[in-house]
């Protein structure tokens, strides 16, 4: 039998010990050896395997105070690369206290429910410690068994909690005489999460305060670990870390640690023997470049190959999208000005964009210039470097779109907001247009609505179709069928009263390829429908007014012509 997938699965032992596909990122450890840093923050987009690396890093370094089961994480790493990475990094293993903390669980919806799940995060690996700390406890001051005990058992005030890592650290060096080793995961979840939900200053507050006594003014740290999308420093989260190495998506340090390479993916392909869809793989999945490295998104590869395994013609789908925030591209969307759009178009169709590089920046600075939110969008995954250069004492990046999935997150989204943006309109000049034939009235409604939108080209038809039945759909007094969406070979839109007394109109579009072509493009749309005799669907339902329209689209323009009584 294969093995399974780990699809969810971000416990390093679980993957090991219940026999999934592991993709070997044990060299991860070797390069963290080596480069010596103190505090290492990675930035990499979220759902790149940051949890699993870090949960590898426990497994590997922890000392957990019983030879047996140290024995037994190591017996994890056998067969992983750093074992035949020489007897250095070997003798690193079981050697550290661990604090293995994660943030995500305070992604809450105030202040005071995320901290006390930040509290329950730290209260829970103090209690997996206490065995440690009972068996040492003769090495503690009855002071500081005390307050261990209380933090663990979550009784611990917000001071105590603010400076609880530190204070693990201490008590660690003085039972097991060895330094912590620090890890964190997704220190920006709440920061990301107060800044939409309102309370942004009382988290940063704390997080600074937490990583200030645990980083800053630790003697007790052996090292530490931490991982987010963002840096942030704006807000002096980390005020005075002169040991900060910063490792973001730009740096070839760690590149391949990350995300899958082009060699991963494909090994993984030919062990469950679906190569043949490779190309789907990488048009969809791959394209993002960290440091110098070309990276496959991870989550989305397992995803596709858990589909393809079961069906070897299974489409590719965006399942990026239900793991990360889009508020950020939804709140660009609504917030943009012409260039903007311009700029997402551009993008859409396939193009870049130039920006200058600041890898600093906060949720607070993303609407202050449009600068700050391409860097967002570029940190957070939804762009990618194609090439980068140097210009009047700045880096510059020349970014573009990633691959099919994200575009397709784009796509959705510019959808999603042009439905809720029409739904807030009046469209009744345009309804009154249409039943008066004036053909004329409604081109300068739709030409008004296409200037103002954000349209993607490569998929031109479904954009202007939709963007036609979003307006159609708003009317109080007409029922809109779309055909297209059916798939059924008719015209693409029906409008029709619900009584078979009323008005009922065909709509049929066509996508111009140039500005030139629209005026003859709306005749054949028109002519179509009298050929094809698309209005005799209507007629059997028992409508006898029935009007047509042919429509061109190119671009931001468009043609419209009328035909009166859908003559035969």
């Amino acid at each position: 039998m294969k093995k399974a997938l780990p699809i969810g699965v971000e416990n390093f032992k679980d993957i090991i010990e219940t026999g999934y596909y592991y993709v070997d990122k044990s060299m991860f450890m070797k390069e963290l050896l080596d480069l010596k840093g103190k505090v290492n923050l990675f930035t990499r987009p979220r759902r790149f395997g940051k949890t699993l690396n870090l949960s590898m890093l426990r497994y590997f370094f922890e000392d957990t105070g019983e030879g047996e089961k140290n024995a037994r994480n190591r017996e994890l790493f056998q067969g992983l690369k750093i074992m035949e990475a020489g007897e250095a990094y070997v003798q690193q293993m079981g050697r550290y206290p661990v604090m293995n903390l994660t943030l995500k669980s305070a992604k809450q919806e105030n202040f005071e429910t995320a901290y006390y799940m930040m509290q329950s995060e730290i209260a829970s690996e103090f209690d997996r410690h206490r065995d440690i700390v009972e068996k040492g406890r003769e090495k503690l001051t009855l002071k500081e068994y005390e307050l261990y005990l209380e933090i663990a058992d979550e009784k611990a005030d917000e001071k105590q909690v603010r400076s609880a890592l530190k204070f693990f650290s201490k008590c660690m060096q003085k039972i097991t005489g060895r330094n912590t080793v620090i890890l964190i995961d997704e220190y920006d979840v709440p920061l990301e999460n107060a800044y939409f939900r309102g309370f942004y200053e009382k988290m940063v507050d704390f997080i600074r305060a937490l990583f200030e006594s645990a980083l800053k003014t630790n003697d007790n740290l052996q090292f530490a670990v931490i991982t987010g999308c963002l840096r942030i420093s704006r807000e002096s989260i980390f005020t005075g870390l002169n040991h900060l190495r910063i490792v973001s998506v730009l740096d070839r340090q760690y590149s391949e640690h990350f995300g899958f390479t082009e060699a991963e993916v494909m090994q993984m392909m030919a062990y469950y023997a679906v190569e043949s869809r490779f190309p789907m793989m990488k048009e969809w999945y791959d394209g993002y470049t960290f440091g110098t490295a070309e990276v496959y998104n991870p989550w989305s590869v397992i995803n596709y190959m858990y589909d393809v395994i079961a069906d070897t013609n299974a489409f590719p789908r965006p399942y990026w999208v239900n793991t990360s925030s889009n508020d950020i591209i939804r709140d660009m969307i609504a917030g943009a000005d012409r260039e903007m759009q311009m700029q997402i178009e551009g993008l859409l169709s396939g193009g870049t964009l130039d920006i200058q590089v600041h890898e600093e920046v906060t949720y607070g600075d993303m609407h202050e210039r449009g600068e700050n939110l391409w860097n967002f969008l570029y940190f957070t995954g939804y762009l990618t470097k194609q090439s980068e250069y140097f210009k009047e004492s700045a880096v510059f990046l020349r970014v573009r779109i990633p691959n099919t999935e994200v575009k397709t997150i784009y796509q959705t989204t510019i959808l999603g907001w042009f439905r809720q943006r029409i739904e807030k309109q009046d469209f009744r000049d345009f309804y009154r247009a249409m039943e008066d034939g004036n053909a004329e009235k409604m081109e300068e409604i739709l030409n008004e609505q296409l200037f103002s939108t954000i349209s993607f080209y490569d998929s031109a038809e479904n954009f202007y179709h939709g963007f036609l039945t979003g307006i159609l759909s708003q009317s109080e007094n007409y029922m809109v069928k779309s055909n297209r969406e059916s798939g059924n070979g008719r015209s693409d839109i029906m409008v029709k009263s619900p009584s078979l007394r009323g008005r009922s109109f065909i709509l049929e579009l066509k996508v111009s390829e140039t500005i030139d072509e629209l005026e003859v493009d709306a005749e054949k749309a028109l002519q179509q429908i009298y050929d094809k005799k698309y209005m005799e669907e209507l007629r059997t339902e028992g409508y006898k007014k029935i009007d047509c329209y042919g429509i061109s689209f190119y671009r931001k323009d468009c043609e419209v012509r009328f035909g009166k009584g859908c003559k035969l």
